[in-house]
């Protein structure tokens, strides 16, 4: 049975077991989470370009982020902290569902790396004092009940001067088309049910809650699909898949 945290304005708990009964499968790169291996290298490049850009001690060579805390919300079996961790950073990976955690530390620990794991939530964090160069936020966003509520303590752990980094669904008519219908009826990438379109959050919807937090957004980008490379990249079309950047200032 999935271990999982009481249900609270940032956290679904059928959400978080339906995450949890999928956690043998987080490092198949052919299993329910192929999309999200498809998705990382585009996401990891927009990680790279905000972090690169936002901090000047972040330069170029094989680790580029050596001296940054990052946290990694949400990170189920750490498909993102592994290779942030990999470009130098010092990285905190936190999921509610202590399944999810098991798998990443396995996985990590197989591959040579020290990555700090936890079963717990943002709340927590808030509640330890602590802050990060920066926090990353990805495909969480649709996931949480309440999402202003959620931004709002995710920025907490944001030190000031600090970036967060964040990647979700759009709310139209295409990326209903495209991510429940196609991905989820059509073609099969996700287990029907994994997305809720009303849970989806336009761009400006995301700034507004990320300046109600106390942040200043500074990127935002699109991430679209080529079925003739079976490729994503980053894109200036925000309708589906989009990431964004908000700092805190110093």
């Amino acid at each position: 049975m999935a271990a999982v945290r009481p249900e609270t304005a940032t956290l679904d708990d059928a959400e978080v077991k339906r995450f949890a009964a999928l956690a043998a499968e987080w490092w198949d790169p052919n299993g329910k989470f192929r999309p999200l291996h498809k998705l990382g290298p585009a996401r990891l490049a927009f990680v790279r370009q905000e972090i690169v850009r936002h901090f000047p001690q972040a330069t170029g060579g094989l680790r580029p982020f050596a001296g940054l805390t990052v946290l990694d919300i949400g990170c189920g079996g750490g498909l993102v902290s592994e290779p942030v961790a990999r470009l130098g950073a010092s990285v905190t990976g936190i999921d509610p569902a202590a399944e999810n955690i098991e798998a990443a530390r396995r996985h990590a620990d197989g591959q040579g790396l020290t990555i700090d794991y936890r079963s717990a939530l943002v709340e927590d964090l808030v509640a330890e004092g602590r802050t990060f160069d920066c926090v990353l936020c990805l495909e969480v966003v649709e996931h949480v009940p309440d999402v202003a509520a959620f931004i709002a303590t995710c920025a907490k752990l944001v030190r000031p001067g600090g970036l967060m980094i964040l990647s979700t669904i759009n709310r139209t008519l295409k990326s209903y088309a495209l991510a429940i219908v196609g991905a989820e009826y059509i073609l099969r990438w996700l287990p029907v049910g994994t997305h809720q379109w009303d849970r989806f959050v336009t761009p400006d919807e995301l700034t507004r809650h990320a300046e109600a937090a106390g942040l200043a957004m500074s990127a935002r980008e699109g991430l679209v699909y080529n079925p003739l490379t079976d490729a994503w990249s980053l894109s200036q079309d925000l309708d589906v898949n989009y990431m964004a950047s908000a700092s805190r200032p110093a």
